[in-house]
């Protein structure tokens, strides 16, 4: 393969991760208008209060560390003896479902505004549906496409 066409890749997947991030971005937008509720910020700590502050670093060491053996025996084993359930990829799919629902509860429970939990369940419900789609038809066919000129 050229160094073109993996340029060409490149570009195609940059762009379609981009196109996806705007979609995502718009449903959040639309569905915390909808609801009513306050959009929170991206990659930032927004804790409800210090017993979910707590919780949710608790989450995250577990996971970490989960991922740290996972990474360890994906590099370190053959691939056939490892199980899907314990590769880096599906354990970092299943930190962010655990860590959402974690915010969910935590929501529904001590959150001032009740529809906070209904708006973070659609978001993780949307972005699951995204990725399962984009795994299950292999980001939409678009690299079938490409593939197959070469």
């Amino acid at each position: 393969m050229k160094l073109n066409n993996i340029n060409i890749e490149f570009g195609t997947l940059m762009l379609f991760l981009i196109v996806l991030v705007l979609v995502i971005s718009t449903f959040e937008f639309v569905i915390r208008r909808l609801l009513g509720v306050e959009r929170k910020k991206w990659f930032s700590y927004n804790h409800i209060n210090e017993r979910h502050k707590k919780l949710d670093w608790s989450v995250r060491i577990i996971f970490m560390i989960l991922f740290l053996i996972s990474s360890y025996q994906t590099i370190h084993y053959d691939k056939v003896g490892i199980f899907r359930y314990s590769e880096p990829w599906f354990i970092m799919i299943v930190f962010l479902i655990a860590s959402e629902m974690l915010r969910a509860f935590m929501e529904w429970r001590y959150a001032e505004n009740k529809r906070d939990f209904v708006a973070t369940l659609a978001e993780m419900l949307f972005m699951i549906s995204i990725v399962f789609l984009t795994i299950k038809t292999d980001f939409f066919g678009l690299f079938n496409i490409l593939f197959r000129s070469y």
